[in-house]
Order: structure tokens, then sequence, then C-alpha cells
């Protein structure tokens, strides 16, 4: 049996990196990850922070005022009242005023899920013009 020993060429043709295997891998990650990327809507609640402008007549003046203390007590007008009241009170209120929102000023200690159903309650009511204030 014979080797044969294949001589190289000494022209001036230097090779290089074929860079062609590299762009199809490149490209085929690139369509995988536009595919498999999750496209999903994330839902949030608009919040209106409470501006700190002096002596101008604010629209959280003609609001209804709903407090939530510390200790969970929920008050409307400074009248206290049962998380189950809040919907109705807010309805009544919309029916008198429907361009007037609601503004929750919250104690920091107050528990969040509390927050939450008084949203809840507030938005079931019909209003969705809510702003919201914190206490110490």
């Amino acid at each position: 049996m014979r080797i044969r020993r294949h001589k190289r060429k000494q022209s001036g043709e230097s090779t290089g990196i074929d860079l062609a295997p590299m762009l199809d891998f490149v490209m085929n990650l690139l369509i995988f990850f536009i595919i498999t990327a999750v496209f999903a809507k994330e839902f949030g609640l608009a919040v209106s922070r409470p501006s700190a402008s002096v002596g101008a007549p604010t629209q959280e003046a003609a609001s209804l005022l709903i407090a939530i203390a510390a200790g969970g007590e929920i008050l409307i007008e400074d009248r206290l009242v049962d998380l189950r009241a809040v919907r109705a009170n807010v309805e009544r209120m919309h029916a008198l005023k429907p361009e007037n929102g609601v503004m929750i000023v919250v104690d920091a200690r107050a528990a969040t899920g509390l927050l939450v159903e008084v949203v809840d309650q507030v938005r079931q009511g019909g209003v969705r013009n809510v702003s919201f204030g914190a206490t110490r």
C-alpha cells in the first residue's frame, strides 16, 4: 500500500477563517429567541400622586375622602364604616357628583391587603379616578 503525500500549493493564496457557519449559528439563535419570547401584557394600577402646590385649588378637595388607619379602621368623610359599606358610599357619592374622584389616605402601618380591598370596592362603585396619600 502506497501513501500519497499531498503537496501544498505554494501560490500566494492564504487560507482564512470561514465565518459562514458562525453567521448561520447566530441567525438560528436570533430566530429561536424571537419565536420563544413571551410577550405578556402587564397589568397595573394608574396612580395619581398628590402635588405639593400651595394655595391652588385641587381636584382632591372635591373628592370623597377615605382614610385607612393603622388599626384597620376605614373612615369615609370622618365616619367609621365597614369594608362592605365602602362600595355603597362610593356609589352614592358617584351618583350625586359623577365627575368627582376618590382620595384614599393610608397610614404607613396599615395593611396593604386592606388598601387593595378598599380600592377594589371603590372601582366596583364606579369610580376610576383614585388618588392616594400617606400619613406617617
